[in-house]
């Protein structure tokens, strides 16, 4: 998000100064590593939780439109970039790669074929295919058939214009650009404090984590991407903007294979559907991950849990965060997600041979010699106030900025780095309204569907998804 942000300021005010604080000894070893997300590119083709079934049995889409929508204006900012050489190929933090639907069980093929008759049509899920033929789905990806019983009903959707996006690389790569056109990026030094001066000037104190040395700087703006550390630092900011806000952490794990064999033999990202009553985060998905050329598989996620904010966190975070305004929606919030309780606790209860057995769920004839358990990410989602209920757990993400758009920070995660570019495009209209009519012929540059739904034109949406394909060196 913070390079995301960054670039788009460069992008628009070449001139303008900026500075990036990363406490650790380089940029994306937290959630935007590879490793610790799914890099899938989120844009619903595939992810059964964006499109809920409502009590008349009809599905919602409107959710995975969003979605797709949001993804497809990143995907624009990225072509932009590559256009005027500030990304280099396209194939070093994005590739193309099959997205598919599977389920078992015959209430779950009855929604997938109703998911697929609603999405098909749709100007941006064109190419979208179904199957309930094993050997169709074998010829898809063929990890998913042999071993499965025969008299299993099962279906699957498949599109193959599906990416898989290495956000840390991604990100590195802005960051180079942006230090190559004249920001800062100042690694190992933690930001521990902010402070609105009497000048309407921020004062942000630092210290370096080797030698200890404490600076001070001043800024105008002052945008608070630290992920899960952000509730932190909005919190010491003192802005009226964070009363009430709570974060809760979830931790999880995957289970990754580099075994070429088995790697050769999957190339989709496949998404299942969420047990009953389980989390969106719970949704069990057979990734193929492309990180610096190579090609493994992953399965996940499981969930965990841990009480830091980030990987590199203190165990005291969520004991520090807990503030006067934000206890009652804490309290409120956890009181009315008891069944995400409970399933935090049967994940961590549950055994190795019984997470096994999920993954052989999708993937009967899966060897344990051949998997190894990785940690993903810390995620900490957002709790915050509301009227009715005291508080609630919210899945997405929030900006948080402050009433005169001086400060502005990113809490929460899923789908996160994928839709990076509205979610900042969206934070600049808040923060910088005063700018907007002169940057929005540029912002038009970077972004040719801004301020429009390209699924109000199916003309258009094929035209875009063709010309940032083409950029991208995408599949279409």
């Amino acid at each position: 998000m913070s390079a995301t942000l960054g670039t788009l300021l460069k992008q628009l005010e070449p001139s303008w100064d900026i500075k990036i604080f990363e406490t650790l000894g380089a940029v994306a070893l937290e959630s935007s590593n590879p490793w610790n997300n799914a890099g899938t590119g989120h844009s619903a083709l595939c992810e059964l939780n964006y499109t809920p079934e409502r009590a008349d049995g009809s599905i919602d889409i409107s959710s995975a439109v969003k979605v797709n929508e949001q993804f497809q204006v990143s995907r624009q900012f990225w072509a932009h970039l590559l256009e005027v050489g500030a990304l280099p190929d396209p194939s070093a933090f994005i590739n193309s790669t099959p997205h598919m639907s599977f389920v078992w069980g015959e209430a779950n093929v009855e929604y997938l074929r109703k998911r697929y008759e609603a999405l098909k049509d749709h100007p941006l899920f064109a190419g979208m295919e179904y199957s309930e033929d094993a050997a169709q789905i074998r010829a898809w990806t063929p990890l998913l058939i042999p071993g499965r019983a025969k008299s299993q009903p099962i279906a699957a959707t498949y599109i193959a214009a599906g990416t898989d996006v290495d956000f840390g690389a991604l990100t590195r790569l802005l960051m180079r650009y942006l230090t190559s056109n004249g920001a800062e990026l100042r690694l190992e030094q933690r930001v521990t404090g902010l402070r609105r001066q009497r000048d309407g000037l921020w004062r942000i104190s630092t210290r370096q984590m080797v030698g200890n040395n404490p600076e001070v700087f001043s800024a105008k703006f002052v945008f608070v991407g630290a992920g899960g550390n952000a509730l932190n630092l909005l919190q010491k900011s003192g802005i009226k903007e964070i009363r009430g806000f709570g974060g809760f952490p979830v931790s999880g794990e995957f289970l990754r294979t580099d075994n070429p064999a088995l790697v050769a033999k999957h190339h989709a990202k496949v998404y299942g559907k969420a047990a009953v009553g389980s989390p969106p985060m719970s949704v069990p998905h057979l990734d193929t991950r492309v990180v610096d050329g190579s090609a493994s598989l992953m399965f996940g996620p499981y969930a965990g849990f841990s009480p830091k904010f980030l990987k590199s966190g203190s165990w005291f975070d969520l004991f520090k965060s807990i503030r006067w305004h934000n206890l009652i929606p804490m309290i409120a919030a956890g009181a009315s997600n008891l069944s995400l309780v409970g399933y935090l606790v049967g994940q961590l209860a549950a055994s190795k041979q019984t997470k096994f057995e999920a993954l052989r769920e999708f993937f009967p004839g899966a060897d344990p010699k051949d998997w190894y358990k990785i940690t993903a990410g810390q995620r900490v989602q957002v709790i915050k106030k509301d009227p009715k209920k005291g508080g609630v757990l919210q899945f997405g993400t929030e900006v948080v900025a402050a009433a005169d758009g001086s400060i502005a920070g990113l809490l929460g995660a899923s789908p996160g780095a994928s839709t990076a570019v509205p979610i900042m495009l969206g934070l600049i209209e808040k923060c910088f309204p005063d700018r907007l009519a002169e940057w929005t012929p540029r912002l038009r540059a970077m972004v040719p569907s801004l301020g429009a739904q390209l699924s109000d034109d199916p003309a258009t949406a094929a035209a875009t998804l063709g010309s940032t394909a083409k950029v991208l060196q995408l599949q279409h």
